[in-house]
This record gives structure tokens, sequence and C-alpha cells, in this order.
């Protein structure tokens, strides 16, 4: 079966970063090496993003919105993304302009031989206090779980699907999917991405959940690694 690629896109009161977002995901789809489409989930938006996104989806063909009855978060955001996927690969990636759509385009060339691409930030346009407390949450948890993962929350990642409906998801992990692509036993490749400033709008987190939340997320993480059910059958007969 040849590869199809679901996007989804979560979004939280985005607004002003939207209509730039639509002109860089035109451009990528016209170019995309595989059949490409959109799933965009409102998470709860209270400003006119659901609106915006409804009008886009009429007019494009390309693309489709799932809303949500109110804000969950971006793990809930995720996992339906991935509950609603039907192709045979998912990609991520936020509305705010910060990552671009063009940069799945060197992703591709990694399929089938890794189950998961995941982007590196390494020349981020963030402000000091943001570079820092992502780097401290990265080191503690390559400490933690030794995942060899750079930047693992990189919002700019292709999976596999048969990956990412096996994950067993909860509120935060989605800071560990490249973590659970390998605890499935899956190969994850790491590509240095473009990263921008801010084109609009506020960021959703701040130093308080940018270090408290990984933290637990990280204790829950090895609790759970380490009942984590794999097996292969050596024989069977019948």
């Amino acid at each position: 079966m040849s590869d199809e690629l679901t996007i989804i896109v979560p979004v939280f009161n985005e607004e002003e970063s939207l209509p730039a977002f639509f002109l860089e995901m035109d451009t990528f789809i016209a170019s995309s090496p595989v059949p490409s489409r959109v799933l965009f989930i409102n998470d709860g938006s209270s400003d006119n993003s659901l609106k915006i996104l409804t009008e886009k989806c009429q007019q494009t063909a390309y693309c489709t919105v799932l809303s949500l009855d109110k804000n969950y978060g971006l793990s809930v955001a995720i996992k339906a993304g991935f509950d609603h996927c039907t192709t045979t690969l998912v990609g991520y990636i936020d509305a705010d302009l910060q990552t671009h759509p063009a940069d799945f385009l060197s992703y591709f060339s990694y399929f089938p031989d890794y189950d998961m691409v995941n982007g590196i930030r390494e020349k981020r346009q963030d402000r000091l206090i943001k570079r820092l407390s992502s780097k401290i949450a990265n080191t503690y948890r390559r400490l933690m779980i030794n995942d060899a993962i750079k930047d693992t929350c990189c919002p700019l990642k292709i999976i596999k699907l048969t990956y990412a409906r096996e994950m067993p998801f909860f509120v935060g992990l989605h800071r560990f999917l490249p973590a659970l692509v390998q605890l499935q036993g899956g190969k994850v490749k790491q590509l240095p991405i473009t990263h921008s400033p801010r084109y609009a709008g506020t960021a959703k987190y701040h130093l308080l959940n940018r270090l408290v939340g990984p933290f637990f997320d990280t204790l829950a993480f090895r609790w759970m690694r380490s009942r984590y059910i794999r097996y292969k059958i050596a024989d069977r007969n019948t």
C-alpha cells in the first residue's frame, strides 16, 4: 500500500496566525510527493479560530476540522487526531508558524526505513527564558529515560499510523511521542528543521508548566514503561 499523509494541526486561539499558516500549507500540499491532507483539531478556541477554520475547509478539498466541545489541552487534541486518521502516515505541526510545513518535504525519504521522523529546533528563535526552560526539561528527560531524543516536543513530526494508534496515551504524554514509538520497538530519525519567532498571538505555555509538568510526566512515563507489555512469539503449534 502506498503512503498517504494526514497532518494534525491542533488549534487553540490562533486566529491571527491561521491565514498565513493556510498559505504555507497550501504550498506544501501542492508539492508533497505523497497524497496529503490536513485535519485541524479546534481545541475549544474562544476566539474566531473555528469560524476561520470552517470557512477554509469549506473552500479547500484537502482539509477538514474536528471541533472539541471544550479546551482539553495538547495531549487530547493530538490523541483525537490519531483516532480520526485513516492514512498510513500521520504528521503533527502547530499553527503558530514557528515551524513550517515545507520542512516535511525532507522527511519522506526516511520512510519506510524509520517509523517516525522528529524535528530538531537547533537554532531556536524563542525568548531566553523559553529556551532555558526547554533545555532544562529536555536534559532532565534524557537523563531519566535515556531516549537520546534531542527535542522531544518539536512540533514537526511524521509517524507511521500503526505506531501512533498503539501509543498508551494520557495527559502529558504528547511530550514523549518519540519515546512512545521506541517503546514499541520503532526507529526514530531526527532531523534539523527551520525555527522562526512566533508569527502572532501569545504562547500557551509559561515557565511553570514548562518545568513542573515535564517533571511529573517523566516520572509517569518511567512508571508506565516499567510495566509496558511487549512480547514476541517464538513458536506456535496448530
